[in-house]
């Protein structure tokens, strides 16, 4: 099998060698063939050789990942559980050597992991969907509008502009506004409306 090592360190000064002894005795062990993806003095928005690592895995160029913890491959654990999950779409795994966990769909552990990390990230999602709403509600609660806001344009402009005969779309494209917003203005929207639409706002 074919894996990629990734380790890190957060300086130049600092070697990796801690992490990368064990890891390739792991690899000599297994008989598998490595390639390794060595960072340095990386940051928490830069880290060109872990975007290379995952490019790379997209590719398929390795069937798994192996790093020495999960701290040294991930900067959250929401980042990690995101990660795996999505290089398990491509199908390459991940496993952190120190902590024994391992994402390889074909282990049964490892499919029990991908089954909690995929509830974990299903969990958030809803916290964040019921964090929003909650919020909407309050908000509107207040009188506060939420949505983008209203168009502002002179509603008697587009009825002359209607009366001359010009098209919905004709109208839309010389005011700078969608038609739907035109006919809604105008009072022939009908079902077009969606509920929780901004409404036109229109000046005399």
């Amino acid at each position: 099998m074919r894996v990629a090592i990734y380790a890190r360190v957060s300086t130049q000064q600092q070697e990796n060698d801690m992490q990368l002894t064990p890891l390739r005795e792991f690899v000599q062990r297994m008989g598998w063939v490595s390639v390794e993806y060595l960072e340095k003095a990386s940051s928490v928005k830069k880290r060109p050789v872990f975007d290379q690592l995952i490019s790379d895995a997209r590719q398929r160029k390795f069937e798994c990942i192996l790093v020495w913890k999960i701290d040294r491959f991930a900067r959250s654990m929401k980042q990690f559980i995101d990660t795996v999950l999505e290089l398990d779409q491509v199908g390459v795994s991940v496993r952190s050597l120190t902590q024994n966990i391992c994402s390889d769909q074909k282990d049964p552990m490892g499919r029990f992991v991908l089954g909690l990390f995929a509830l974990l990230a299903e969990l958030e999602r809803n916290i964040i969907v019921e964090r929003v709403r909650a919020g909407v509600a309050e908000a509107q609660r207040k009188g506060v509008h939420c949505g983008r806001p209203g168009r502002i344009f002179k509603r008697s402009e587009a009825e002359k502009l209607r009366e001359q005969g010009l098209t919905w779309r004709a109208i839309s494209e010389r005011m700078g506004i969608p038609v739907a917003t035109v006919r809604d203005a105008l009072g022939l929207g009908g079902d077009r409306r969606q509920r929780g639409k901004a409404r036109p706002v229109s000046l005399g």
